[in-house]
C-alpha cells in the first residue's frame, strides 16, 4: 500500500516573509521572525513543506507571471542556506478585478478556494488529513479547512476583517512561524514518519 506524506502548507506574503505588497524584488525579501527555526523544526521532523500563495498582482498588471521565478528562487536560496527545503511553490495570478483579460477570472485557486492545496496534494502524494495550513488571515484558514487540514493563525496584525465563522476558525493562533511549529510537533508528537498507511481522500473539493 503507498504511503502518503504529511504536509505543512504555508502562505507567503505576512506569514513565511515580512508582507511587502505585491513585491517580485528578490533583494526585498525578508523572513519573518522565527521562520528559520520553526521551519526546521517542521523539516528535521519529516514534513513537507510547501507555499501556497494569492499573487494577484499579475492579473492587477503590477507584475509579469514570469517575475516569480526569480523572487521564488532566492526564497528557496535563503531557505536552503538554514537548511531547509520547501518541496513545492503554488501560486494563483489571478483575480475577477484584475485588467490583464487573460487573469481575470473566477477561479478555484485562489485562496480561500481550494484548488492549489488539491494540485499539490495530488503531486506530492500528501495526506490532507494529516496535514496542517498556516497563514496570517483568515482566508488561509478557509482554505486549509476546507480541503481537512488543521489550520494555525499567525496573528500578527494582517487580518483586518475578522469575520469570523466555522469555515475560516483557526485551530489555533500563535504570534510566529517558531511558535506554529512547536503547536505542530507538540500535537503529533509520536507520529515520527509523518507518513500515512491509510487511503488518501478523494481529492475533490466539498459541496
Amino acid at each position: 500500500m503507498q504511503n502518503y506524506r504529511c504536509a505543512v502548507f504555508l502562505d507567503k506574503d505576512g506569514t513565511l516573509v515580512e508582507n511587502v505588497p505585491y513585491n517580485v524584488d528578490p533583494a526585498r525579501l525578508v523572513l519573518t521572525s522565527g521562520a528559520v527555526a520553526g521551519l526546521r523544526l517542521l523539516h528535521e521532523a519529516g514534513y513537507l513543506l510547501i507555499i501556497i500563495s494569492n499573487q494577484s498582482g499579475v492579473a492587477r498588471g503590477y507584475f509579469a507571471e514570469s517575475a516569480l521565478v526569480p523572487m521564488m528562487h532566492q526564497l528557496q536560496s535563503m531557505l536552503e542556506q538554514a537548511g531547509v527545503t520547501i518541496s513545492g511553490f503554488y501560486y494563483c495570478p489571478h483575480h475577477p478585478d484584475g485588467i490583464i483579460p487573460s487573469y481575470t477570472v473566477d477561479c478555484n485557486c485562489r485562496k480561500p478556494q481550494p484548488g492549489l492545496l488539491y494540485q499539490a496534494a495530488e503531486e506530492h502524494t500528501i495526506d490532507l488529513r494529516c496535514s496542517w495550513f498556516i497563514g496570517d488571515i483568515l482566508h488561509d484558514v478557509a482554505a486549509g479547512r476546507s480541503v481537512g487540514c488543521r489550520t494555525i493563525l499567525l496573528d500578527n496584525g494582517n487580518e483586518t476583517e475578522w469575520q469570523l465563522s466555522r469555515r475560516c476558525l483557526p485551530h489555533h493562533t500563535v504570534s510566529s512561524l517558531f511558535e506554529a511549529a512547536k503547536v505542530i510537533l507538540a500535537l503529533d508528537a509520536g507520529d515520527t514518519l509523518k507518513t500515512s498507511q491509510f487511503p488518501m481522500q478523494k481529492l475533490v473539493p466539498d459541496q
